[in-house]
């Protein structure tokens, strides 16, 4: 039953995506980051509805008049280029034919970015679109939560398996990261029943998140609180969700969860945390050692013999910076970093252009999460290898789109730099 509704809902939606090819961009979403595919049992459980959504889609926006517009900005200069880079590193990889596999699915991911780019260019369309990366992961956050409430945080929280957020660890990340969209969506909406749901979905999501028992999690979210807090235009609501979290955490959550997360002050002697660090010291050197890393999917036996103090202790690298690091060197990393420093830059250009203009009050609000989200993502990310993560990706996009549109409303000040011969000049 449950693959018959999946199927009768995304293929009978085919046809409107060929006419409305933001449709499919909004399912392409959901299929994404809710994976309802992955829940089911049957025939739909292997399906490659993806695939299927994305070429309609795509031909759609090649036969339909519906607006499209190609944001060039720095970010995604510099994202081509990133691409471009991992094109050139899967040659020179240690497993040429498993970094191939990866580099591919990694295309298809940005083939999908991009394409979100150019669907994106109105203010409503950018509002459906976080509401459904929010109601897709929501849907685990408030599921998580209520789990860990009705089990007392025993069981840990995890996702779908075989997709980006099936560990426990990759849930929390994605959670961290969707509850400041939630918070955006809470601070727009004018309906009362609504408002309150998204209230109680931000609590259940951070449970969820702590009920993951990701012990990055909880760091994550130590730190987004505290960034949370400051880009709040509401900051007494924002407290008081605070508050009511660390309250709701701490009702329930056991004696074992607490002790699992003090061991995070003595990783000297846990093997997971020793683990992580030996790879990523094999990151380092391999890097080091090679211009253009190791390519994807580098962590095997050979590469751990030749360049990890520990040689026997084979992990994967678990951090965003590391894995980065390892496989596409540290003009990878430089240009990943760069992508995350301008997405930061750009949202906090969109704050100061909106000001006190009610008008922007959304893109204020939007550009001041998805800051939130960013940290999330780096921080949650640093103990986690999510680098190909899509939703940083399209987190980027939406930063891009946003700001082009208050810069279309007349409204944005571009920050200036100094020439060499002294002269401001304009920079985007």
């Amino acid at each position: 039953m449950r693959d018959l509704l999946v199927a009768c809902i995304v293929f009978g939606s085919l046809p409107f995506f060929l006419k409305r090819p933001f449709w499919g961009i909004l399912m392409l979403a959901a299929l994404g980051y809710m994976n309802p595919h992955r829940l089911c049992y049957g025939f739909m459980l292997s399906m490659p509805v993806v695939q299927i959504v994305a070429i309609f889609t795509l031909v759609g926006m090649l036969l339909s008049k519906e607006a499209k517009r190609m944001v060039w900005s720095r970010e995604i200069v510099v994202l081509l280029c990133l691409i471009a880079w991992m094109g050139l590193t899967t040659t020179q990889a240690f497993y040429v034919d498993r970094a191939m596999d990866q580099y591919v699915k990694v295309l298809k991911i940005q083939i999908l970015t991009f394409m979100t780019l150019l669907m994106l260019t109105s203010r409503e369309k950018v509002h459906l679109f976080i509401w459904v990366i929010v109601l897709s992961l929501g849907f685990y956050g408030v599921k998580g939560g209520i789990f860990t409430i009705l089990n007392g945080g025993a069981y840990r929280v995890q996702g779908p398996m075989g997709t980006f957020i099936g560990g426990n660890n990759e849930m929390a990340l994605a959670l961290v990261m969707t509850i400041p969209l939630m918070r955006y969506l809470h601070l727009q909406e004018k309906r009362k029943f609504i408002k309150i749901g998204l209230a109680a979905g931000m609590v259940l999501s951070t449970l969820a998140a702590v009920g993951t028992q990701s012990r990055g999690a909880l760091v994550a979210l130590l730190i987004t609180g505290g960034i949370f807090w400051l880009k709040s235009r509401k900051k007494l609501a924002s407290a008081i969700f605070i508050g009511l979290s660390i309250f709701v955490v701490a009702l329930v959550m056991p004696e074992s969860w607490y002790a699992r997360m003090n061991t995070i002050q003595s990783y000297e002697v846990d093997q997971s945390a020793q683990g992580r660090i030996n790879a990523w010291w094999t990151a380092a050197n391999v890097a080091r050692d090679r211009i253009f890393g190791g390519g994807f999917d580098m962590w095997g036996p050979m590469v751990f013999q030749r360049y990890a103090p520990d040689p026997t202790n084979v992990r994967d690298v678990h951090s965003i910076y590391f894995e980065m690091l390892g496989e596409q060197g540290f003009i990878g990393l430089a240009m990943f970093l760069t992508i995350l420093s301008m997405t930061w830059l750009k949202c906090g250009a969109v704050i100061r252009a909106a000001g006190r203009n009610a008008d922007l009050a959304w893109a204020r609000d939007l550009a001041a999460m998805v800051q939130v989200s960013v940290i999330g993502y780096m921080s949650a990310g640093a103990f986690l290898g999510l680098a190909y993560f899509d939703y940083a990706y399209h987190l980027v996009a939406v930063a891009v789109v946003v700001h082009h549109l208050v810069h279309q409303a007349g409204s944005v000040t571009e920050p200036t730099a100094v020439t060499a011969q002294g002269t401001p000049s304009t920079v985007r």
